[in-house]
C-alpha cells in the first residue's frame, strides 16, 4: 500500500494529465513495473539528435535503391499507390506508440506497453518478435553497404575483409555508448538529408529539361510505358494483374519505411523525451510526404517501370542501379553516382547501426520486466545495457553468410523475415494503443492533455491495425500463383514463430487480458517534473533556425 500511495502521489504533482477518477498501482512482482532498482540508463541523447534521427531515420536503401525494384514492379503510379499506403499505416503505428511513449518514456518501449495494458503474454511475444527482427537486420544492412562498396572494388576478395571492418565499427559505437550513437546517427542524418534534396532538386531540373542534353522528360513514361506495370501472375484480366502488381510492392514500401519507431525506442536514454518525442512525432508526416512521395514521384517521371538498367532486373545493388542515377547519367551528368554511392553507403551503416541499438534496447527492456535473463540488465556506468548490446552485437557476423554463394538463399529469408515481422510490430502498437486509450478514458483520464496526442484518434489506430493484419495476410500472396515450400515459409513463417511465443508464454505463466479498470498507468512512469526541463527560448536567428531544424 505503500508503494501504491506513492505512486499515486507522483502522478497527482504532474501536469502531465488530468488526473484520473480510479488510480491503479500494481505491487504484485510479478509484473516488473517498477523497475527503478535495475534500470541504470541515463539520458544522454539530446533534442537535436532526436530531431535529426526522427527527420533522417527511415531514409535508406530501402528509398534510394529500392524504390527502383517498386517502380519495375508497379509502375510509376502502382509505386506511388503502395508507398503513399504504407505511409499512412506507418504514420498511424509511430502516432500510436509516440502517444504512448510520451506518457511512460522509460525501457522497454512498445513490448512493455503490450504486456503492461494488454497481456503479458503479447508483451513477450512483442519483445521478442522485434529482437530478432532487428537482430537479423543489422547483417542485412552491413551486407548491403558491402555490395555497395563494390561500385569502386570489384575484387571478390576483399568482400571478407569489408564485412569484417563494417561489423567492427556497428559494434563499436553501440558499446562506446548512446553519445556517440546519438552523434553519428547525427551526422548521417545530415547527409541523407542533403543527398535526398539533392537528388530531389537535380531529378526536377532533369525532368524540365535542364540537364546537359536539355531533354524534357515530364511525364512522359506514365504514358509509355504506363503508368501501372502488370504483375504477370494473372494476364487474362488486366485490372486484377495491375491490382496485384501494386500489392507486390507493399513488403518493398514497408522495408523503406521500417525503422520509423527508433525515436520512440530511444525515449528512455532522451533529454526531456515528453516534449522531444511530441515534436519528432508532429513532424513525421512532412517527412513522409515531402521525401518519400516526393521521391517516388520523381524516379516514376525520369525512369521508365521496364528500363533495363534498374536494380532489380540486373541484382547488381550499387548506386548505378539507382532509378536516380540512372536518370542523372542519362542527362549527362556524369560525375554525381560516385558521390550518391558514397552517401547511400552512409545510409545501409546508419540502418545497421540503428537496427542494432533497437535491438539491443528492446532486449534490455525484456531482461529488465522478467522475460529475459536477468543478467542482461547490467549497465556500465555511463549507462549502457553493456550485455544486452553484446548479444545483439553478436547477430552482425551474420553478415559473413553472404561471402558464401550456398547460404544465399537463408540469408534472402532473413531480409523477409525482417520485413514482414515489422508488420507484427505495427500491428501490436496500434492494437496496444486501442487498450491504453480504452483504460485511460475508464479510469476518468483525459487523452487530449497529454504530452503528445493526435486529435484523429483513435480512428488512425484502427486504421493501422486493419491494415498491418492485412499485409501480414498477403505479403507473400503470389506465391499461390507459383507455388514453392521455400517461397511460401519465408512470408508465413514469422506467424507461426509469433504465436508459439504468445501462446507458449500464456499458457505457462496463466496471464491473461487486463480490463479497463485494472490498468496500471503510475507504477515506475516518472513525472513531468522527473523528465522535462525547461525549453530554453531562441537568443538569436542562428537558434530560431537550429530551433526550427532539430
Amino acid at each position: 500500500m505503500e508503494n501504491e500511495k506513492t505512486e499515486h502521489e507522483k502522478r497527482e504533482s504532474s501536469s502531465n494529465l488530468e488526473k484520473g477518477d480510479h488510480v491503479v498501482a500494481q505491487t504484485n512482482p510479478q509484473f516488473h513495473f517498477d523497475v527503478h532498482d535495475l534500470d541504470r540508463v541515463q539520458r544522454r541523447l539530446k533534442q537535436r539528435h532526436v530531431q535529426m534521427i526522427a527527420i533522417a531515420g527511415t531514409i535508406g536503401t530501402g528509398l534510394f535503391l529500392g524504390s527502383g525494384g517498386a517502380l519495375e514492379a508497379a509502375g510509376p503510379l502502382g509505386a506511388l499507390i503502395a508507398y503513399a499506403l504504407v505511409g499512412t499505416v506507418a504514420y498511424s503505428s509511430l502516432c500510436a506508440v509516440g502517444e504512448m511513449s510520451t506518457w511512460a518514456p522509460i525501457s522497454g518501449t512498445f513490448p512493455h506497453f503490450a504486456a503492461r495494458w494488454v497481456d503479458p503474454a503479447l508483451g513477450f511475444a512483442t519483445g521478442w518478435n522485434y529482437f530478432y527482427t532487428n537482430a537479423i537486420s543489422t547483417p542485412v544492412e552491413i551486407t548491403a553497404a558491402v555490395i555497395l562498396l563494390t561500385f569502386w572494388d570489384h575484387n571478390s576478395k576483399h568482400i571478407s575483409l569489408y564485412t569484417a571492418i563494417l561489423c567492427v565499427l556497428v559494434c563499436m559505437i553501440n558499446i562506446f555508448g548512446v553519445r556517440y550513437f546519438g552523434e553519428s546517427e547525427f551526422i548521417f542524418a545530415i547527409i541523407k538529408l542533403t543527398l535526398i534534396i539533392g537528388l530531389l532538386l537535380v531529378g526536377l531540373i532533369v525532368d524540365l529539361g535542364g540537364g546537359p542534353q536539355g531533354d524534357r522528360i515530364g511525364f512522359r513514361y506514365w504514358k509509355n510505358p504506363g503508368a501501372i506495370a502488370g504483375s504477370g501472375l494473372d494476364r487474362n484480366i488486366f485490372g486484377l494483374d495491375r491490382f496485384l502488381a501494386i500489392l507486390s510492392v507493399i513488403v518493398q514500401a514497408a522495408f523503406s519505411f521500417q525503422g520509423m519507431e527508433l525515436v520512440v525506442i530511444a525515449a528512455s536514454e532522451t533529454e526531456s523525451p515528453r516534449r522531444n518525442i511530441a515534436k519528432a512525432v508532429r513532424r513525421v508526416f512532412y517527412r513522409i510526404l515531402v521525401f518519400y512521395i516526393l521521391g517516388i514521384l520523381m524516379i516514376g517521371m525520369l525512369v521508365a517501370y521496364n528500363d533495363k538498367d534498374l536494380l532489380f532486373l540486373q541484382g547488381n545493388n550499387t548506386a548505378a542501379k539507382s532509378p536516380f542515377v540512372i536518370a542523372i547519367n542519362r542527362a549527362g551528368i556524369k560525375v554525381l553516382p560516385h558521390i550518391v554511392n558514397g552517401a547511400i553507403f552512409t545510409s545501409a551503416f546508419s540502418a545497421g547501426n540503428s537496427f542494432l541499438f533497437c535491438s539491443s534496447r528492446v532486449l534490455y527492456g525484456l531482461a529488465l520486466r522478467g522475460q529475459a535473463p536477468k543478467v542482461l540488465t547490467y549497465c556500465t556506468k555511463k549507462g549502457l545495457p553493456l550485455y544486452a548490446v553484446l548479444v545483439a552485437s553478436a547477430f552482425s557476423f551474420l553478415s559473413f553468410m553472404s561471402v558464401s554463394s550456398g547460404s544465399n538463399r537463408v540469408f534472402g529469408w532473413f531480409v523477409n523475415l525482417s520485413t514482414t515481422g515489422g508488420f507484427t510490430s505495427w500491428f501490436v502498437m496500434n492494437v496496444t494503443y486501442i487498450f491504453f486509450r480504452r483504460g485511460l478514458l475508464a479510469q476518468g483520464y483525459d487523452p487530449t492533455t497529454n504530452s503528445y496526442h493526435n486529435r484523429f484518434q483513435p480512428y488512425i489506430a484502427y486504421w493501422g491495425a486493419g491494415w498491418t493484419l492485412f499485409f501480414i495476410l498477403i505479403n507473400g500472396f503470389s506465391v499461390f500463383w507459383k507455388f514453392t515450400a521455400a517461397g511460401f515459409l519465408t512470408a508465413y513463417i514469422n506467424i507461426p514463430i509469433f504465436l508459439v511465443l504468445y501462446f507458449g508464454y500464456k499458457i505457462v505463466f496463466r496471464t491473461k487480458f487486463w480490463k479497463p479498470l485494472e490498468m496500471d498507468f503510475v507504477t515506475g512512469i516518472p513525472t513531468l517534473e522527473e523528465t522535462e526541463t525547461p525549453e530554453k527560448p531562441p537568443k538569436n536567428l542562428g537558434e530560431r533556425i537550429a530551433n526550427i531544424i532539430f
